[in-house]
């Protein structure tokens, strides 16, 4: 599509993909620790945890994490304590004991077809515990011409969607909790539209 697209696939190596992230990491995150007392959190699924890009966050909470890249997997096993396995996001289901009381999904959804987002986050919805909630971060594509709306469109991810959709997305397995829009970038620049959203599994 543009040169940012097609230079994307570098993103796969770990350092490359930490250098990139680590700027703006704090930012993405300031959401999910606004509305959460973290140090309350018992059990963490991380689905696309990457190279281990959330566990600090989590230190001494048992913590899980999955990504489909296996040198992301590697690096993140060296690098951190936890679990990490190499899984498809897409088709990866727990054991039924497997429960958790946090479920984060950061900056993943953007790169998954809608019918997989939507397969997906319904069994992720049978993973909570009762008092569980799904934490989800991802891309929004701006209605409107602006940076953040190219890079959006020049992400590695291929389906950044606009608010709405994202919210009829996560309200079909989910009872809405939080559902928060926000920028991040640099120098008082937006460059990224995000939206943070929390919720509970319908009964």
């Amino acid at each position: 599509m543009n040169a940012l697209k097609r230079l994307s696939f570098v993103m796969e190596n770990p350092v490359v993909y930490w250098a990139w992230q680590a700027p703006f990491a704090a930012a993405k995150f300031a959401p999910i620790e606004r509305h959460n007392d973290l140090s309350n959190v018992r059990r963490v699924l991380d689905v696309g945890c990457g190279p281990g890009t959330n566990a600090p966050l989590f230190a001494g909470i048992e913590y899980v994490g999955l990504d489909f890249n296996a040198s992301y997997i590697e690096t993140a096993q060296r690098k951190y304590s936890g679990k990490f396995i190499v899984a498809d996001a897409c088709t990866y289901t727990a054991a039924p004991e497997d429960r958790y009381d946090f479920i984060l999904l950061n900056s993943l959804l953007h790169h998954i077809g809608t019918d997989d987002v939507r397969r997906m986050l319904a069994q992720l919805a049978g993973q909570l515990t009762p008092d569980g909630h799904i934490h989800i971060v991802d891309l929004v594509l701006p209605d409107k011409a602006s940076l953040a709306g190219f890079l959006a469109r020049s992400d590695r991810g291929d389906h950044p969607r606009p608010l709405d959709t994202w919210h009829e997305l996560f309200s079909e397995s989910f009872e809405p909790v939080v559902f928060e829009p926000y920028t991040v970038g640099l120098f008082g620049t937006a460059m990224w539209s995000l939206v943070y959203f929390k919720g509970k599994a319908r009964s």
